[in-house]
């Protein structure tokens, strides 16, 4: 089984499972944190999903992309968790 094959069959499938797992909890969250948490957990799964497709297509400009995603979703979170934690003080 080569790298494309093992991406193709297993990570793939993989990654698309755990997307609908986590859909359902950001769909049934029952609060605001575990919705946000699902939703940083969809980001970091489709930066999974941009280095199967670069690595698939042979194509490592997609790892940039990958990057300034990760980038974003780490600054969403921090951004969130702060607007948490001055509402929590008042």
């Amino acid at each position: 089984m080569t790298l494309h094959e093992f991406i193709f069959y297993i990570v793939i499938p993989i990654l698309s499972l755990s997307v609908l797992l986590i859909m359902y909890r950001f769909l049934k969250g029952p609060s605001i944190v575990d919705r946000i948490i699902a939703l940083d957990l969809i980001i970091t799964t489709g930066i999974g999903f941009i280095g199967g497709y670069s690595i698939l297509t042979n194509r490592p400009s997609f790892l940039d992309v990958a990057m300034i995603l990760a980038l974003i979703a780490f600054l969403g979170t921090v951004a969130f968790s702060y607007y948490i934690q001055k509402r929590n003080k008042k």
